[in-house]
């Protein structure tokens, strides 16, 4: 028996836009022998994903269902639109919704963004995928309104975004089955807070205890059975010695007699 099948390893999955590559780093760095695997998962399939036990813990795109899953939020992307270096959208820096009230706007199957009325123009289908829709853009049938990073995932040299200013945003999570959280994913949590490798769990929780023994050690303001009391003081200050009533051991000449010329 080799024991393989018992080696601890970690899940974990990431959508697409998403770039785990930092926190991976940190963690082959802190867990050389834990390998850690990367497993992608379109954004809608993502939680399911955790939920069936096929990932440790996600990166994945909020919300989440927070009866089962527990998610730490990470950061809010900035929502853009895709247009072709071309097009008139391209003179400002910034735009809004309404800018684009006259648009033709693909929603791909996969949007995530959850739109109440899908804003622009209705296109005469749903590409499948941001890639198509990024594909149909590029051929100017329309434009599309997606986060920052995943207009740079689908970067191509034709096309260019502009910010939206009132447009929905996405938000990325590390999000992990609820009943499921293990010391493997405590670990990963803590890299991706920022913990340094001295901060774990365990040395946070034992300070108090160490403080309460260290106060203990040192006396802690309390006597121990059968010691004696400082004495009171009187109140009556300290008899001055010699030294006190000629100013200080004479450094400024004080008190000394004056010889006759």
């Amino acid at each position: 028996m080799t024991g393989s099948e018992d080696a601890p390893s970690f899940r974990l999955a990431y959508v697409p836009g998403v770039t785990p590559a930092k926190w991976v780093k940190t963690w082959n760095e802190r867990l050389p022998d834990i390998p850690l695997t990367l497993v992608q998962a379109p954004a809608a399939q993502a939680p399911e994903m955790l939920r069936a036990g096929e990932a440790d813990a996600g990166l994945v795109r909020l919300p989440v269902d927070r009866t089962v899953l527990s998610a730490i939020p990470l950061y809010t992307e900035t929502t853009v639109v895709v247009v072709p270096k071309d097009h008139v959208i391209t003179a400002a820096d910034e735009v809004s919704l309404a800018d684009l009230a006259d648009e033709v706007l693909f929603h791909p199957l996969d949007d995530v963004f959850d739109w109440d009325t899908p804003p622009g123009e209705p296109a005469f289908e749903r590409p499948a995928t941001t890639a198509d829709a990024v594909e149909l853009v590029a051929a100017n049938v329309g434009l599309l309104v997606v986060p920052q990073s995943l207009a740079r995932l689908h970067h191509r040299r034709d096309l260019t975004y502009r910010p939206v200013v009132d447009a929905p945003q996405s938000s990325v999570a590390l999000s992990w089955p609820e009943e499921a959280t293990t010391d493997l994913v405590e670990d990963f949590i803590g890299i991706v807070r920022g913990r340094t490798v001295n901060s774990t769990r365990g040395r946070t929780a034992a300070k108090p205890a160490d403080a309460e023994r260290k106060r203990s050690e040192q006396g802690g303001g309390r006597r121990t059975a059968g010691a004696k009391a400082p004495a009171k003081s009187s109140g009556k200050p300290a008899p001055r010695t010699a030294r006190g009533r000629s100013g200080g051991g004479g450094s400024t000449g004080r008190g000394k007699p004056r010889r006759r010329s």
